[in-house]
């Protein structure tokens, strides 16, 4: 058993870092230092791909542009909408204002249908990072990743400041690394640091793919538990194993 954001960072070929995770059920900040999670440095916020889905629906059903969208949208639906058609905004208060900055987008429905998306292409994902828009008194993913890196020893600060990454499926948005690196920087203005981000596209399976590279290296064969070992121990041997 391995933190998902470790296992970002060992994607990304490192063991020191900052994990920025938005995944389908929840996203994660973790802070990692030579392999240890930082218990302080973890911060978790309950906006992430699937309320991000509930809530595109709910906006397309509200929008006057589409009076006749359907009210039984289906989950795989929603999610191809929203990867096809939807983004960050690197500006969310002058592109809401401002129709100008609205560039709209078409999508076919199953039922051969077209639909149109005009501001809810932004509006969607931008939860992420003003979570108050959905209710969560929680701060948005920029704030909290500045948060976890105020609980890194100065020592390891640098080196966590060098090595922030993203990872999971709804950091895909395109404009989503932009942001991130914006709010870090305002965020940090004033220190002298300049923030950058390191978003690989294949970042959206970058957990799954770091445990693969760390369950094939040699010094992690002690931490399996055995099927011999669950046998005579059971489930329960897994608390102390891990």
């Amino acid at each position: 058993m391995a933190n998902t954001g470790f296992l970002s960072l060992c994607a990304h070929g490192r063991v020191t870092g900052l994990a920025v995770e938005a995944g389908a059920g929840v996203s994660h900040v973790t802070s990692v230092c030579l392999g240890q999670t930082l218990r302080k440095g973890t911060q978790r916020l309950g906006v992430a791909g699937e309320l991000l889905s509930t809530h595109l629906h709910r906006l397309l059903l509200e929008s006057p542009n589409q009076p006749s969208a359907p009210h039984t949208l289906t989950r795989k639906t929603l999610s191809q909408l929203k990867k096809q058609c939807c983004y960050v905004s690197l500006d969310y208060e002058r592109d809401l204002q401002d129709q100008g900055f609205q560039h709209p987008a078409r999508f076919q429905m199953p039922d051969g249908h077209w639909i149109t998306l005009g501001k809810e292409r932004f509006c969607c994902p931008e939860p992420l990072f003003q979570p108050m828009l959905l209710q969560h008194s929680c701060p948005g993913l920029h704030q909290l990743a500045w948060q976890s890196l105020q609980t890194v020893p100065d020592h390891a600060r640098r080196d966590m400041l060098g090595n922030i990454v993203l990872s999971g499926g709804s950091s895909m948005f395109p404009g989503f690394p932009e942001r991130m690196c914006l709010g870090l920087n305002l965020l940090s203005q004033g220190t002298g640091v300049q923030i950058d981000v390191l978003a690989s596209p294949k970042r959206g399976t970058a957990a799954w793919v770091g445990g693969s590279m760390a369950a094939s290296l040699t010094s992690f064969q002690r931490a399996w538990m055995t099927k011999d070992e669950y046998q005579e121990q059971g489930a329960e041997y897994v608390h102390a194993k891990f």
